[in-house]
């Protein structure tokens, strides 16, 4: 998927984790076949997973990234209302792998897609309950900072461009031209608040129709406090939209920001991961689709 993506094999991730994990010894381990783009997984038992980044860096900055990673895993952990991925541990480099990675508890259940429960009023209902939550929780004096969505629009300029090009023989990019320039003006938010910052179908855990797990939570942190929108647009149709909105009371200005986040994010799955990953391509595509039906 990634020009600079590492390899990691099963003999490998055997070897790490029996070298720096001896209480996982005897444990089957086994690489889980998954959507996603930033971590390969591997199943340790029943109860644990490692998590093995796929992108390379200085170790040095993976490990700080880890660090700051696992302390905000503990705190979304705490205040969320459904399980979310503790972690156990931070492994080393080792046994051909050069870089330092992640061991965490497992949240069993189904993981969650655009389509599956997108006019479950449950559904809904639960991911407002989950935001709800996350916006609770004390900012402690902190706010956004860094490149990532969270901050203002208008910072990603550069990279909707570099989207807009790639996608012009994918989508209706006159179209989205148009809908981008009226997003990006609208006004910032009032006030930053604690937000999980990807809340796409891949990080949600599913089981009979309701939502009963979170992954991913190492961004938990401050951002526009509409960020966490993004869920409305990926994993809902218009009706069970409607019920997220209402549970949320939010106002028509913070709807919209969520929108243009979560256009933001999706009009990039499409071209980046055209070959490589459709399970984020169809998500952006159906986001987009999701977005321009609800233009004005």
């Amino acid at each position: 998927m990634h020009n600079d993506q590492l390899t990691i094999t099963e003999a490998q991730a055997r070897s790490l984790i029996a070298a720096q994990f001896p209480q996982f010894r005897g444990q089957e381990i086994r690489c889980l076949e998954t959507a996603g783009t930033v971590n390969a997984i591997f199943r340790i038992g029943e109860r644990y997973a490692a998590r093995v980044p796929l992108r390379f860096m200085n170790p040095a900055d993976c490990l700080r990234n880890l660090e700051q990673e696992t302390e905000a895993s503990r705190e979304f952990h705490e205040c969320c209302p459904f399980p979310s991925p503790a972690p156990v541990g931070i492994g080393r480099q080792g046994a051909g792998f050069p870089m330092p990675w992640l061991v965490q508890t497992w949240i069993d259940g189904d993981i969650a897609t655009p389509g599956g429960l997108s006019a479950s009023p449950d559904f809904a209902r639960d991911l407002a309950r989950l935001i709800c939550e996350l916006r609770r929780v004390d900012l402690k004096g902190r706010t956004f900072s860094g490149p990532g969505r969270g901050g203002k629009l208008t910072d990603h300029d550069d990279w909707m461009e570099v989207c807009f090009v790639k996608s012009e023989n994918l989508l209706d990019v006159a179209h989205l031209r148009r809908l981008w320039r009226r997003l990006r003006a609208l006004p910032p938010s009032r006030a930053d608040a604690m937000s999980h910052k990807d809340l796409i179908p891949t990080n949600l855990v599913v089981l009979k129709g309701r939502l009963i797990g979170v992954l991913d939570t190492g961004g938990f942190g401050p951002a526009d406090r509409a960020l966490d929108l993004v869920a409305g647009w990926h994993l809902m149709n218009r009706d069970a939209r409607t019920i997220f909105r209402e549970a949320l009371e939010v106002d028509d200005v913070e709807w919209q920001r969520g929108a243009a986040w979560a256009f933001q994010q999706a009009i990039g799955l499409v071209w980046y991961y055209k070959d490589t990953n459709p399970v984020m391509a169809d998500l952006g595509r159906s986001t987009l689709s999701r977005l321009v039906e609800d233009e004005p």
